[in-house]
């Protein structure tokens, strides 16, 4: 007899559902046993719950679908809940499926009985429902997944023990009160109207100095951009989350934009006089134009996003792609080419810049060296994850995409543990693809070297072997350390800074994958070399320095005082001192 459970994992296999990430407990024993008689559905087994969402997010950030997490009630619902604000805030659509205990222990504090509803109400705010019947089943799974696809949110169920072990009533009787939800494809109006559109032509028509800056949103819209750029004579900036939009070849575009961004991205939105944002929210409005500077036209899919960051003019919701295409034929081609050659001079300064900050000598190694060796090396169908922390700082500036690649980071919540989880998971939805993780030391502790038994236990299963981890160790938490330095004028805290010391690429070994420890600046070619070509997950711990600052493109006078204050009561504020000289001169 098939049970509550054994049709929700049917029905979510007829959604095109492929794995699901989870971690076992009695709250879901029903559709774990479920799982032993389906054979249309992978269940992945995370090392935590935190790390089945993060895999969930992943998995819709590198194919497009919905993920799926699960996990049992009480504190496995619990752990879910920071990889799902992930999902949230990189606006990705993630379905949570979560037991509960029996209906009739609702409401006695029963162990392990949170309200689940009230808990998810949040992060799964367009939907979250309880499951009591098993004529709820159909129309949950279904709204779930649509309502998920539909608003690229979270959503969530949650699934009483009792209620996954009931028998399936496929299709609800035909009776007041039931619910006959179906699968089927939604066809969407993409396009913003002829009189919309009319409009943000006019706008970006007036700008002598058009500047773009692309997100997540416009990714699959590469050649409409580039079209509507070169149209324009603009420059390009990208959020970080939309890295792969553009390849970082093309002259004109001018890299990240923000903390973690580029000069001629800073310099750009300094001189622009007109702003096309395209499917992004990048949440930093000082690394924008001044408000009053430039008109704007912005591109979302979403209409709440539209003038959140910056004044728009014109407004356009629709699909980023179909739009773009669609304004196209209206836009005049400028024809002084003044401004476009000062943004492509300005880039290739930048880039000889990054080399020469590349080549700084470290003690023992500069973090942007290997970063910068790897770019050069990377296969074109390679899928880029990196964690926050300082080497986003170095992901963001020395990492050059190029077309074919996927890449991310958690955007919206900059959250730790996230890469490695990431990684496995893009590795799982295109095995044929290689896979480089990018993080520190301190996400390789949070999450990373748990995720990496996982890698250790599936690899073998993999058409391309190649799953490579550079962590850079430095022994610190190095990001807060450079914002507690810049940002409050305080020194280095051993106390919350220091990271305990850990044998990342043994550890590697230990699994019966490979690692190499690098702590010479000439052993960093012949390690990227051979992880571009390893026939077995590889780990390259790279022995960093700390004290090579991350320069932001611009810095206010009273954060370079609170630096001068800091580096004067910290211990290692003389080597921070020469290696911030160092950088700035290069």
């Amino acid at each position: 007899m098939a049970t509550v459970a054994d049709f929700m994992l049917a029905r979510l296999a007829s959604w095109g559902v492929a794995r699901i990430y989870g971690y076992p407990g009695d709250g879901i024993n029903g559709l774990i046993g479920a799982f032993g008689r389906n054979r249309d559905l992978d269940f992945i087994q995370s090392r935590h719950e935190e790390e089945a969402a993060f895999m969930a997010c992943a998995h819709a950030k590198f194919t497009g679908q919905a993920g799926v997490c699960l996990a049992t009630s009480g504190p496995g619902a619990i752990h879910l809940l920071n990889g799902l604000y992930d999902a949230k805030m990189d606006h990705q659509p993630v379905v949570a499926i979560v037991g509960q205990q029996s209906r009739s222990s609702l409401g006695g504090d029963f162990q392990q009985e949170v309200d689940l509803v009230s808990l998810f109400k949040d992060v799964a705010h367009d939907f979250v429902q309880l499951m009591t019947s098993a004529e709820q089943a159909r129309h949950l799974v279904d709204r779930a997944m649509r309502i998920a696809l539909e608003r690229r949110a979270v959503t969530c169920i949650v699934v009483p023990n009792d209620v996954q072990q009931l028998p399936a009533v496929p299709a609800p009787p035909r009776r007041h009160g039931m619910m006959h939800s179906g699968i089927g494809f939604v066809s969407h109006a993409h396009v913003p109207g002829e009189d919309a559109l009319r409009s943000a032509a006019d706008v970006l028509n007036r700008g002598r100095k058009v500047a773009i800056l692309a997100g997540a949103g416009a990714l699959g819209a590469s050649a409409e951009l580039a079209a509507v750029a070169d149209r324009l004579g603009a420059g390009v900036a990208k959020a970080l989350l939309g890295k792969a939009v553009l390849s970082d070849a093309l002259p004109y575009v001018t890299g990240s934009i923000g903390m973690l961004g580029t000069r001629p991205s800073w310099q750009m939105m300094q001189d622009c006089d007109c702003l096309l944002m395209v499917g992004t929210t990048f949440p930093y409005a000082e690394f924008l134009p001044a408000e009053g500077q430039a008109g704007c036209v912005q591109i979302d899919r979403d209409g709440r996003s539209i003038g959140v960051r910056y004044p728009a003019e014109a407004g356009l919701v629709g699909d980023a792609k179909q739009t773009l295409a669609a304004l196209l034929p209206l836009l005049e081609e400028k024809t002084d080419p003044a401004w476009r050659r000062q943004i492509e001079d300005d880039v290739a300064r930048w880039k000889q810049t990054v080399a020469a900050r590349a080549a700084v000598p470290g003690t023992p190694v500069n973090p942007q060296l290997p970063f910068y060796e790897l770019s050069r090396r990377l296969p074109d169908d390679s899928i880029l994850t990196c964690d926050s922390g300082s080497a986003a700082n170095w992901y963001a500036r020395d990492i050059d995409a190029r077309p074919g690649m996927l890449a991310s980071v958690s955007g919206g919540l900059a959250t730790m543990g996230c890469a490695m989880p990431y990684a496995l998971a893009g590795k799982l939805a295109w095995p044929e693809r290689p896979v480089f993780a990018l993080v520190g030391d301190g996400a390789m502790q949070m999450n990373g070297i748990n995720t990496l038994i996982g890698v250790a236990d599936r690899w073998r299963d993999w058409p391309d072997p190649r799953f490579v981890v550079l962590v850079l160790n430095n022994g610190d938490l190095n990001l807060v350390t450079w914002e507690q330095r810049v940002m409050g004028g305080d020194p280095r805290f051993e106390a919350s800074q220091r990271l305990p010391a850990f044998p990342y690429a043994e550890y590697a070994k230990l699994l019966g994958l490979d690692g190499i420890r690098i702590d010479a600046a000439d052993q960093v070619g012949s390690a990227m070399e051979r992880a571009v070509s390893s026939r077995v997950p590889l780990v390259i711990e790279v022995m960093a320095d700390p004290e090579i600052p991350p320069v932001p493109p611009h810095i206010e006078p009273k954060q370079f005082a609170a630096y001068l204050r800091a580096l004067g009561k910290d211990a290692a504020g003389g080597a921070a001192l020469r290696a911030t000289l160092r950088q700035w001169w290069a």
